[in-house]
């Protein structure tokens, strides 16, 4: 009992190891957003760090809309970054889980 209990735990922590290097590679996965017109460009990484803004000079006229479409495009690449980062990091929680009778239906 307290070998598997021992090895769990093993697991457990190497798990941990794992999710902090992938989240420390995350921010070396960049993320790119642009608005539909391409007027407005937003790179960031996995983590949702800001890396690059690219913005036409034609929107930098208008105030109102570039702040509409850095809100429209920011929300969008957060949204992006956010799924690769939980993509990401639900693959290495999930092959480093022991083996518990059961905990397979979470992760379906």
């Amino acid at each position: 009992m307290f070998g598997d209990l021992m090895g769990m735990m093993g697991k457990l922590k190497e798990t941990q190891k794992k999710v902090a290097e992938t989240k420390k590679r995350l921010d070396t996965v960049m993320v790119e957003e642009s608005s539909t017109d391409k007027m407005l460009t937003i790179t960031l990484t996995a983590n949702r760090e800001i890396k690059t803004i690219s913005i036409n000079d034609a929107l930098l006229e208008d105030k109102e809309k570039l702040e509409d479409y850095l809100i429209l495009t920011f929300n969008k690449a957060i949204e992006k970054a956010s799924k690769v980062q939980e993509t990401e990091l639900a693959a290495v929680a999930k092959d480093g889980m022991p083996n518990i009778p059961g905990m397979d239906s979470f992760f379906k």
